[in-house]
């Protein structure tokens, strides 16, 4: 899936546990795992909203994009210069 999920890094950034987090947003420790671990397949605006409010952070500090199309291509050209040089 190209959306990864930061939640993680932000708790560890704010040296909060997974279950006062939970707590403090109103969802149960098993949603924000579920979401924590890349699992889930939507998120309330709401939820997000506390998520953000709760640790300080905007949606963007929660969530990246990794386009997998690009990476492949990135890749592709890296081997291809390898090739080029007669590297590796």
């Amino acid at each position: 899936m190209p959306i990864v999920v930061n939640v993680d890094v932000m708790l560890a950034r704010r040296k909060m546990r997974l279950n006062e987090l939970a707590d403090r947003v109103g969802i149960t420790a098993q949603n924000l795992s579920v979401l924590k671990t890349g699992r889930a397949r939507a998120i309330r605006f709401s939820t997000l909203e506390k998520l953000c409010e709760v640790l300080g952070c905007q949606p963007g500090d929660l969530f990246v994009f990794e386009n997998s199309a690009v990476g492949a291509e990135a890749a592709g050209n890296s081997s291809a210069r390898r090739v080029a040089r007669g590297g590796d």
